[in-house]
C-alpha cells in the first residue's frame, strides 16, 4: 500500500469492519489494531505494555478494548489507560476516511 503525500497510508476498506469490530494491520513493520466504535474507525498500537500481548485479540467493549492476558482495558478512541495492571498508555495513530477506505498516519 502507497502512503499519500501527507504520510496516511490505506490499511483497510470501511466495508471490511462492522461497528463493534476489529482487527489487525501490519503498517511500516507495526502492529495496529484497527477497530470500528459506533461508526468511527479508530487505531491502536496492537501491544499492551504489560507482556506486549496483541490487543487485537483481546475484546472489544464498546470504545474499550482488553488485553487478552491481564485483562487491561483501554481507551480505543484515545490509548488512554482505563484499569489494569500497567501504567502506560497505548499509541493512537491518527485516522482518516477517504473514497471508502481505511488510511491511518504512522
Amino acid at each position: 500500500m502507497t502512503a499519500a503525500a501527507d504520510g496516511f497510508v490505506p490499511v483497510a476498506k470501511v466495508s471490511d469492519l462492522a461497528p463493534g469490530e476489529m482487527k489487525f494491520v501490519a503498517v511500516e513493520r507495526e502492529r495496529v489494531v484497527l477497530a470500528n466504535v459506533d461508526g468511527a474507525f479508530y487505531a491502536l498500537k496492537d501491544m499492551c505494555g504489560h507482556r506486549n500481548a496483541p490487543l487485537s485479540r483481546g475484546r472489544l467493549d464498546g470504545c474499550a478494548i482488553e488485553c487478552p492476558l491481564h485483562f487491561a482495558r483501554f481507551d480505543m478512541r484515545t490509548g488512554k489507560l482505563i484499569d489494569g495492571p500497567v501504567s502506560a498508555d497505548v499509541r493512537c495513530y491518527q485516522v482518516r476516511i477517504e473514497n471508502g477506505s481505511v488510511l491511518l498516519k504512522p
